[in-house]
Order: structure tokens, then C-alpha cells, then sequence
């Protein structure tokens, strides 16, 4: 297949690496004129991967049009923040008979916008003239691109209410060390996989305090049911956020030292600002923005969310991490199950 894919970063990579060794043709689009420059000259991104070389097949190019070219599916993978303005790039250079020629779009990208608390299929269905959402599959999963390019087992599921299309992906995606799942809850899928960055930074700050297994287990625990009470109130399905996408990317972003949103934690607990510790990274901690669009989605629509709440608080209004824990911890009693 011809598959055109928005974003050059680590994901995009691992993902387009492992299509090529499938025998796909792949065409990638990095925003950066420098860095596409460097991609193709060195076939290397050392700063988030190094030691991993690009195929020459694999074309890199900083014309967002030429990922359309013949392409049957366009795989999307730059930071939800950007989502919107590199579709309205990719509209301004594209006929729209290209755009009908397209089988599906794959949405690998993990966010909600915070100008509109939009996910990211929605963006997609809102930019893309004439998209519907039985060309969308959202692809999400525990499925760091450092451990997909080694070649380590990993899972994930294709989620879209068109099930032929869903399983378009997982026969093309799937590889021996690269198992695809379907599902039909769409939503669910990009909710878990929006919200499971932000109890990650809660993670990586529990860690940074020291706190022991006790606290993480709690932590991921609540956080589920949190992502759960979001996930009823629109309209996902409940046993979504017990699958791939919730409870297991879930666990690995928590604990894997490959996470960036567990990192950032850790340096916010450290006593750095937010400005300082975005400084440190060198990769996007999606959980960081994610928290600030899920925390104003749980105002609107009037659902109780503490974990993300005491996140948004921490990185965004100054409130100390002890404080917030203690803030967590002493909250009105209540069933487990409410």
C-alpha cells in the first residue's frame, strides 16, 4: 500500500519503520525544514532515537502535499496541539479528488485540543472537507516507539465504527512482534489514550517524592476510574478503558522509563517550574497541554476527575505536589464505585 504520514517524530518513525519492513511504500512529512534537511542527509534522528537508521525508501519530505500523492491510507502522528493548523496546511496544497481517493485515516496522535476540547478524530472530521468518521481508525496502545523499532511484542488496537476498515489496518499493520487488535469504540480509545498522559505526569511526580508501590498502584487504579467516569459521560464504552488503549497504556506510560509524561512528573517534583522542566525535554509530554483541555472538559461537562484536577492545578497554577496529594488523600469519603 501507498501510505502517507503526518509527522517525522519518534512515533512516526517506529510506525513507518515498521510498515516498510511490510512492504509498504511510505512517504513521511516533517514540519521542520532543518530537520527534514538532516533526516535525509543522515537517515538518523539521534536526539530521540538514536542509533536508529532510516531506509532510504522511506521518503522524507517537508511538502506536506507530497504525502498525498497516490497515498491509500494517511497515517497522522504530529502533537494534538498542531493537529488542527497541519490539517488546514495539507487542505491548502491538496485537490479534493485527492482526499477521495483515500481509503482511511489512521489517527496515532493522543490529545484533546484545548481551544474547542475537541479529540483528535473530531479535528480530523472538522478539517478534512467531506470526512466521515467510517474513514477514521484511531490506533493507540501500551507501545513505546523505542520498543516497537527493537522489535519487542508489542499490542495495540484499531478502533473505528467501520469494522472492514479497522480490519484493513490490523491485517497491514500486524507483524510478528506487532499484533493489531480491533475495536468499535472509537471515542473510548482516544479518550484513554488522552487521559492516561495526564495520571502518567501523577506517576512520574509520585516517583519524583519518593512514594513507593502502594501509592503508584492507587494512583493507576483511580486513574482508570476516572477515565472511566469521563468515558460514560460521552458516551464511550465502559470495558474499553479495561483493554489495550485504557488500563494497558495505561500501566506502561506509569511506570516505563521511555515515558516522557512520567519524566515530566519527576521533574515537576523535583522543584522545577513547568517552563524549566519543558526545557529539559526533548520530546512532547502530550499529558502536560492534555491536562489543561481534559481538566476544562471535566467543568463542562460537570464530572468529577481529582487526579487531573490536582495535575492541572500543579503545572498550572503553581499548587505545590505535596499539597496536592495531601489534597487527594483527604478528599470527602465516597464508595469506590460511584
Amino acid at each position: 500500500m501507498n501510505i502517507g504520514i503526518l509527522g517525522a517524530g519518534s512515533w512516526g518513525i517506529a510506525l513507518a519503520m515498521l510498515l516498510h519492513r511490510k512492504g509498504h511504500r511510505l512517504t513521511m512529512w516533517e514540519f521542520c525544514p532543518e530537520t527534514t534537511r538532516q533526516l535525509n542527509d543522515t537517515r538518523e534522528l539521534p536526539t530521540k532515537l538514536p542509533g536508529i537508521v532510516i531506509p532510504r525508501e522511506i521518503k522524507i519530505t517537508n511538502n506536506i502535499g507530497e504525502i498525498f500523492d497516490d497515498a491509500e491510507i494517511i497515517l497522522c502522528v504530529v502533537p494534538s496541539q498542531t493537529m488542527r493548523q497541519t490539517l488546514k496546511a495539507a487542505v491548502a496544497e491538496t485537490n479534493q479528488s485527492v482526499f477521495d481517493k483515500i481509503k482511511g485515516w489512521v489517527m496515532a496522535s493522543k490529545g484533546i485540543e484545548i481551544s474547542t476540547l475537541e479529540l483528535m478524530t473530531d479535528v480530523l472530521m472538522n478539517e478534512i472537507p467531506d470526512l466521515k468518521a467510517n474513514r477514521i481508525v484511531a490506533l493507540s496502545g501500551p507501545s513505546h516507539a523505542e520498543e516497537v523499532l527493537r522489535g519487542i511484542p508489542t499490542t495495540v488496537v484499531a478502533a473505528s465504527e467501520n469494522q472492514e476498515l479497522a480490519q484493513l489496518i490490523q491485517e497491514n499493520f500486524s507483524t510478528e512482534t506487532f499484533r493489531v487488535y480491533t475495536n468499535d469504540d472509537m471515542r473510548g480509545v482516544e479518550l484513554a489514550a488522552s487521559i492516561k498522559n495526564v495520571i502518567a505526569v501523577a506517576a512520574g511526580i509520585i516517583d519524583g517524592m519518593g512514594f513507593g508501590d502502594n501509592t503508584k498502584g492507587a494512583l493507576m487504579t483511580r486513574g482508570i476510574a476516572e477515565m472511566m467516569r469521563l468515558g460514560r459521560k460521552m458516551g464511550a464504552k465502559e470495558s474499553t478503558f479495561s483493554g489495550l488503549a485504557g488500563i494497558g497504556d495505561l500501566i506502561t506510560t506509569c511506570i516505563s522509563k521511555h515515558s516522557r509524561n512520567r519524566r515530566m512528573g519527576e521533574l515537576i517534583a523535583s522543584g522545577l517550574t513547568l517552563e524549566q522542566a519543558l526545557g529539559q525535554m526533548t520530546m512532547v509530554a502530550e499529558g502536560v497541554e492534555t491536562a489543561r483541555s481534559a481538566y476544562a472538559l471535566s467543568q463542562k461537562i460537570g464530572i468529577e476527575m481529582p487526579i487531573t484536577t490536582q495535575i492541572y492545578k500543579t503545572l498550572f497554577e503553581n499548587k505545590s505536589a505535596k499539597e496536592a496529594v495531601r489534597d487527594l488523600m483527604m478528599r470527602d469519603s465516597k464508595p469506590e464505585f460511584w
